[in-house]
């Protein structure tokens, strides 16, 4: 059995910490693992073999790749399969299934795993996942139907059958339902919440597919044959990957599907799908306040405060939500959460950068703080991995100062190369050809002070470059 982790969405709902450039699966949880990390180490749990896919966008390869390295110490290959642009969940997982069956078979079976997902209990998710298998080897396309706490209205259900090994027939799945509906399958018993996990063969899933939508199947397939392989990592060829149909799994194969069941689920489960979800994860004071962060509440209850370095202080607010992720704020109702994500449209349709990215820019040698942003001048804080190369590069419009605050650096600036140590500085010239990279196995942080007229990303010319950005 090899996982499948899908690792996409922007998390809208959990702005500003959730961004584009950095989604929800890479978030902080409270306890300071990412929801990314514990999905690894779930996948980890429970896979019979060495290997763990994942399905991702190209923009998050190196993210990923470092999250793996913090979530885990175990040895494990790690193959990415890079999606150029966002596109649904039957898209992915038939192109996962298509990468699996060339490689292991038709038996082979996948265990797909949303990245976003929260399970505490990794022994009662993998006694589940067995059932699964069971079920999955017998033919069945399964997933897993959480057993509902409320009448909730933001989930489909699973409508239970008949009795199977483990598990039940799916006699249907069924769309969001209104509160009232929801009241009578929370009432009833046989439906459980979908919350988008699956196991099944290579080839069950690939059947199913021919039959109930085979544009997805062709279109997956002609995708896999234009798109180049390196090692552990596939690329999906733009043009083809676009002309894959946008749906789900659900709508493609699961709802129009023969052989299906579902797994009750005996662990407790959460999407982590607002900031009250997120919030009850902090343990709540004698007032029902909740604070991640450094925070003071005066007069205040049933309120979830989460800061990022800078003190919130809070008097006399009920049922407030506060966020502080450096340059952005979050007041909310508790009761109006959900609606956060009009904020992010908001933000995209003024082209704001806050829609997009925070402060702390990842890259693939590191990441870069902005400190300051002024018209003649821009100051970052870098930090350069060990191992991490910045690209060979020049700017037309401005020069830069490196000072070394901690570590070692290894610069080039023209054909000369120099060792940086801590308090050490050098001056970088406009049109000056200039590289950076950390020789050592520790961080190294510097500070960047670049003068001009024009400090935009489109004035690097890039002419080398280890992580293929030329």
């Amino acid at each position: 059995m090899i996982p499948v982790i899908l690792s996409g969405g922007a998390g809208t709902r959990l702005w500003p910490v959730s961004r584009r450039a950095f989604p929800k699966p890479f978030m902080r949880l409270p306890d300071g693992d990412s929801l990314l990390g514990l999905a690894l180490q779930r996948a980890l749990a429970v896979m019979e073999g060495e290997e763990v896919i994942t399905v991702t966008s190209a923009d998050y390869r190196f993210l990923t790749q470092d999250e793996y390295v913090r979530s885990s110490d175990r040895r494990f290959v790690s193959r990415l399969l890079l999606e150029p642009a966002g596109r649904n969940t039957a898209p992915a997982i038939v192109l996962a299934a298509l990468d699996v069956q060339a490689r292991y078979g038709d038996a082979a079976q996948l265990l797909v795993l949303p990245a976003d997902h929260l399970i505490a209990d990794v022994d009662s998710f993998a006694r589940d996942v067995a059932k699964a298998r069971t079920l999955a080897a017998a033919g069945h396309l399964v997933t897993f139907g959480i057993q509902p706490t409320a009448p909730e209205t933001g989930f489909g259900y699973i409508r239970a059958g008949a009795s199977l090994d483990g598990g039940f027939v799916i006699d249907a799945f069924v769309e969001k339902p209104d509160l009232a509906t929801a009241e009578r399958y929370l009432a009833a018993g046989n439906y459980t919440w979908n919350a988008g996990m699956f196991c099944f063969s290579a080839g069950a899933l690939l059947a199913a597919a021919a039959k109930a939508c085979p544009d997805v199947l062709t279109a997956a397939q002609a995708c896999i044959a234009a798109s180049p392989e390196q090692g552990d990592v596939v690329l999906f060829d733009k043009a083809s990957f676009l002309a894959q149909p946008d749906i789900s799994i659900d709508y493609a194969v699961m709802e129009r599907a023969t052989h299906r069941a579902v797994v009750p689920a005996r662990f407790d489960w959460s999407d982590i799908g607002s900031w009250n979800a997120l919030g009850d994860l902090v343990a709540p004071d004698a007032d029902g306040n909740r604070v991640q962060g450094e925070a003071i509440v005066v007069d205040g209850a049933g309120n979830f405060i989460q800061t990022e370095g800078r003190l919130v202080a809070a008097v006399g607010v009920k049922d407030v939500v506060i966020v502080d992720a450096g340059d952005a704020v979050l007041v909310a109702d508790r009761h109006q959460v959900q609606a956060v994500r009009h904020v992010v449209d908001t933000l995209r349709q003024r082209s704001h950068y806050a829609a997009q990215h925070h402060l702390t820019v990842h890259r693939p040698w590191g990441s870069y703080t902005v400190l300051e942003d002024a018209k003649d001048c821009k100051v970052k804080r870098l930090t350069v991995k060990p191992g991490g190369v910045l690209s060979l590069q020049r700017h037309q419009r401005r020069s830069e100062h490196w000072t070394v605050v901690d570590g070692t650096a290894k610069v080039r600036i023209g054909d000369e190369e120099i060792l940086l140590q801590r308090n050490q500085s050098t001056y970088i010239p406009m049109n000056t050809l200039h590289r950076l990279e950390n020789p050592t196995d520790r961080d190294v942080h510097l500070i960047e002070t670049q003068c001009g007229d024009y400090f935009g990303e489109d004035d690097i010319e890039r002419l080398e470059d280890v992580y293929g950005r030329c």
